[in-house]
């Protein structure tokens, strides 16, 4: 009999997906090392041993359920472009953002353990499953959650093929012309990568820092302390402008920031609007891309053998 804990020690020694190390017990009687045998010959046991390697490829996707409720934005990466445009990759990240928006998964290792929306056995398994396939490294790296609790619209923007992806959402009593005004945030968060909606996200700790940089900067440049200290103001009100959205000018119209953009737009819809949440994900950012070269590569393979 093929107990789960042989399956689970065979995904384990192999990184083959569940219902792939199931057929291959079953194909082997449950000898174990006859059905890594049998996975290594389809291919299947090689995803393990691409675990290492670095995955700054890949895609962005978005996905907002059909009533408007429900939406996501994840990052799931891969080692080379040409694996990004993969047919059966996309369609993995597809699933893998509406199973996102869907879920009530708190975080990655909750959303890898789920079901597969769109087949057998959990995400993690589908995902291995493809690693082996492709022979390529994977990894879903990140998605956040956006659920429309009140009177207002959550709007996605794709940027560069999936390479930025923006989810934003608004409240709003009236939803006229909501849509427009979502799409031009949309895009100016995809565009000038705000970090948060007003100064008041920006935690004092964050402010002390940018202080003390400004301050010391004022100084090096031989300027007297009160000089500096009113350089130091400056700076900072320039800070905020940068990564604070509403004090952002608009990419559109620069006459506006905006915040102004949608206190105008309120005014015209006579209903507050509020920029709730957003989420900017671009992709690879912050995962360090490992070189070597070709000479490199073929000594680090004598070392090992």
């Amino acid at each position: 009999m093929i107990t789960a804990e042989v399956v689970k020690e065979l995904r384990e020694r192999t990184g083959a997906g569940m219902m792939d190390c199931k057929r291959a017990l079953s194909s082997a009687d449950g000898d174990m090392e006859k059905a890594i045998e049998i996975l290594r010959e389809k291919g299947l046991a090689a995803a393990a041993k691409k675990s290492g390697r670095v995955a700054s490829e890949g895609l962005v996707e978005t996905y907002i359920s059909e009533d408007g409720k429900y939406g996501a934005v994840v990052e799931v990466n891969c080692e080379t472009d040409f694996v990004g445009k993969n047919q059966d990759f996309i369609d993995f990240v597809k699933n893998v953002a509406k199973q996102a928006a869907l879920s009530k998964a708190k975080d990655v290792e909750e959303l890898l353990s789920e079901k597969y929306i769109a087949g057998e056995g959990t995400v993690k398994d589908i995902l291995t499953e493809l690693i082996a396939k492709i022979g390529e490294n994977m990894n879903l790296r990140r998605f956040e959650r956006f659920v429309k609790e009140d009177k207002g619209i959550i709007k996605d923007y794709i940027h560069g093929g999936g390479r930025i992806g923006v989810m934003l959402q608004l409240s709003s009593d009236s939803e006229a012309n909501l849509d427009e005004l979502a799409k031009d945030i949309a895009m100016q968060i995809a565009a000038a990568n705000p970090q948060y909606i007003s100064k008041d996200e920006v935690t004092e700790d964050v402010v002390e820092k940018e202080r003390e940089i400004y301050k010391v900067q004022a100084m090096n440049e031989g300027k007297p302390e009160n000089i500096a200290e009113k350089m130091v103001i400056g700076r900072l009100q320039k800070f905020f402008k940068e990564v604070c959205l509403i004090e952002q000018l608009w990419i559109r119209d620069q006459d506006y920031t905006i915040g102004k953009l949608v206190e105008e737009k309120s005014k015209q819809s006579s209903s507050k609007i509020t920029i709730k949440k957003f989420a900017r994900f671009e992709k690879g950012e912050g995962i360090e891309k490992k070189s070597e070269d070709f000479a490199a590569e073929v000594q680090a393979q004598i070392n090992r053998s």
